[in-house]
């Protein structure tokens, strides 16, 4: 008998290695994986030989699927064969859309449930040894889109660059040189910044101006 459910796995930022145990059973048991472009491909040798694999991912300018085709794709595999497992880059609920695969399934009677990942939020300014919040320097920080679902820089970077926390930017690199005139034109135009691509993985690159530490 077949039981449709939907595991929504974070598959972690980049470094094979930083996956949870959770993501690694998971990703075991699946009839079916959909995954995308972020996914690292070497997590894809804890499947199953028989499970089936279908890349779904997304890159600026290229879609394999959009997403309603996504979200059609999951009921369909779930329905037919069983346990699907939907792995994203690093957290699900952190940008990934998860939430919206999640409520798209609940009418179906597929059964769902998360598997939190480690973000590259955290994760990618720790391997560069920046920490996101040190006494007598940052209180707080926050997490935000470069780039709006509109293809606009969100207004929100306008609003960080006001406060004293940390401010970690997502998807930012096509917006890069719109995001330096907000904090510029905020004062912050001394201020330390980094930018990284492919953090924690061998190909990474990175930059700063003035000095990375706090």
């Amino acid at each position: 008998m077949i039981h449709p459910q939907l595991s929504v796995v974070g598959a972690g930022p980049g470094d094979p290695e930083l996956i949870t145990l959770k993501a690694i059973k998971t990703i075991a048991s699946a009839k079916v994986i959909l995954y995308d472009a972020l996914v690292n491909e070497a997590l894809l040798m804890y499947a199953s030989p028989t499970t089936e694999l279908i890349f779904v991912g997304k890159r600026k300018g290229c879609y394999a699927y959009q997403q309603e085709q996504i979200n059609e794709l999951i009921v369909n595999r779930a329905l037919k064969y069983g346990h699907v497992v939907r792995l994203k880059g690093g957290d699900p609920f952190i940008f990934g859309r998860g939430a919206e695969e999640l409520e798209y399934v609940q009418p179906f009677g597929i059964a769902a449930h998360v598997v939190p990942g480690i973000s590259s939020s955290s994760a990618v300014p720790a391997y560069q040894g920046i920490p996101l919040t040190k006494r007598g320097a940052s209180e707080s920080f926050w997490v935000i889109t470069g780039t709006t679902k509109t293809h606009h820089i969100s207004g929100d970077i306008a609003l960080a660059a006001q406060s004293t926390a940390t401010v970690v930017i997502l998807m930012g690199m096509g917006k890069l040189s719109e995001i330096v005139q907000v904090f510029s034109q905020a004062g912050q135009s001394e201020t330390a910044i980094a930018v990284i691509a492919n953090g924690t993985r061998p190909r990474r690159k990175s930059g700063y101006r003035v000095d990375k530490n706090y």
